[in-house]
């Protein structure tokens, strides 16, 4: 479950801009804040079954995103590939100096 949480707040990052207002809010109250269905049911005057089929249609929404753009996978092999580097110039202390802002910069593009 936890990992399905972070997948969901990372694709959220990535993509949340093209979701709608009210998939957004139902994402950010449901996983940001951690409010129950009940509770975003009775903030947003619908029942639950709606916010469940919502944040379901935002969810399926940032899968089919990244599905297209693949946004998350990019981010996660650039992430990969920098901690092979930063792995590798722990034998080398005289070029990490040098290299760690460049890689910190490279990460810091998403």
């Amino acid at each position: 479950m936890l990992e399905k949480t972070n997948r969901i707040n990372w694709l959220y990052d990535f993509y949340g801009p093209l979701l709608t207002e009210k998939q957004r809010a139902m994402l950010e109250l449901y996983y940001h804040e951690d409010w129950s269905l009940g509770e975003i049911a009775e903030h947003h005057g619908i029942s639950r079954q709606a916010v469940f089929e919502a944040i379901k249609r935002a969810q399926t929404a940032l899968e089919e995103l990244e599905q297209r753009l693949q946004l998350l996978e990019k981010h996660n092999r650039r992430v990969a590939i920098a901690d092979e580097i930063r792995k590798r110039l722990e034998v080398h202390p005289e070029g990490k100096a040098q290299i760690e802002p460049l890689l910190d910069a490279l990460l810091d593009l998403d």
